[in-house]
């Protein structure tokens, strides 16, 4: 069964010309047009192709690869603008197009916005800017410490809003981010926990949290010793500044005093942290 917004292993079913048919579903004809790369390809190949649809819902094919897929989100720059809609650059001859309906704000050519792409009533791709109707709050079958893929969407007074495998919604939180995100970014990061109302934290660093505390004790201890036993830097000291210092978060690094502490291995001052 053919899947439409997605890659397609089909098969050439006759070639005329510069054209190539692909078997669809029912006996049905695929389009895809030969290019310089894909001349040699003949009647009984097998090829992977993204599978798209025209202004009248007809199947297409391309070998290129478009920056989205149905059920995904990504950061599109709008090319065009017409009386239905705007037409975002996805990657393939075609444009996405995004009607007013999908639009929460008037699109502007030039401006890239995060979308998610989608198949309309009529089996259509089509892309829209309310991903709160397919991006859910609560996390379900994802368990904590599990690697993901986020895409930034917008900062927040507690952080980083990011989407969660094109599919939950998470919190990067401020105090934990050593890096710069900016909305539309893809990257790799982790469930740091799923919270009593399902919904999920995240962590763009896995970390074996004992181990780590007791590495950061380490290197306080190491740096008191090569700086005289005393360091300016405190657990109220801007979280930038311990993860300059110590690579880790705040969180971490008041474990660490505290541990260290505990052991009488270091004084705490108003002005910093000093060896016992």
């Amino acid at each position: 069964m053919i899947k439409i917004g997605q890659t397609n292993r089909l098969t050439i079913k006759r070639r005329r010309d510069n054209e190539l048919f692909l078997s669809g579903d029912g006996g049905s004809e695929i389009f895809l047009k030969l290019t310089e790369q894909n001349d040699s390809l003949q009647a009984g190949d097998e090829i992977e192709v993204f599978i798209y649809t025209d202004g009248q819902g007809r199947l297409l094919a391309s070998q290129q690869s478009a920056l989205a897929k149905v059920g995904e989100v990504a950061f599109l720059k709008v090319v065009s603008i017409s009386k239905v809609g705007a037409f975002l650059d996805w990657g393939l001859p075609k444009d996405l197009f995004v009607p007013f309906s999908e639009q929460q704000q008037k699109m502007q050519v030039g401006r890239s916005y995060l979308v998610y792409v989608f198949l309309d009533e009529d089996n259509r791709i089509a892309a829209t800017t309310y991903l709160n109707d397919f991006i859910h709050d609560e996390a379900h079958y994802l368990k904590a410490g599990g690697q993901v893929e986020l895409t930034i969407a917008e900062p927040t007074d507690l952080g980083f809003k990011a989407i969660v495998n094109n599919q939950f919604w998470g919190v990067l939180y401020k105090d934990e981010v050593f890096q710069p995100l900016k909305k539309g970014q893809l990257i790799s990061g982790y469930i740091k926990k799923i919270r009593d109302d399902h919904k999920i934290d995240l962590c763009l660093n896995r970390e074996r949290h004992g181990k780590k505390v007791d590495d950061v004790a380490q290197r306080i201890l190491q740096r008191l010793e090569s700086q005289g036993g005393n360091l300016k830097v405190t657990d109220k000291s801007p979280p930038e500044l311990i993860y300059d210092t110590f690579a880790c978060s705040k969180k971490v690094f008041k474990q660490a005093v505290g541990g260290l502490y505990k052991k009488r291995l270091i004084k705490l001052t108003d002005n910093g942290i000093e060896l016992n």
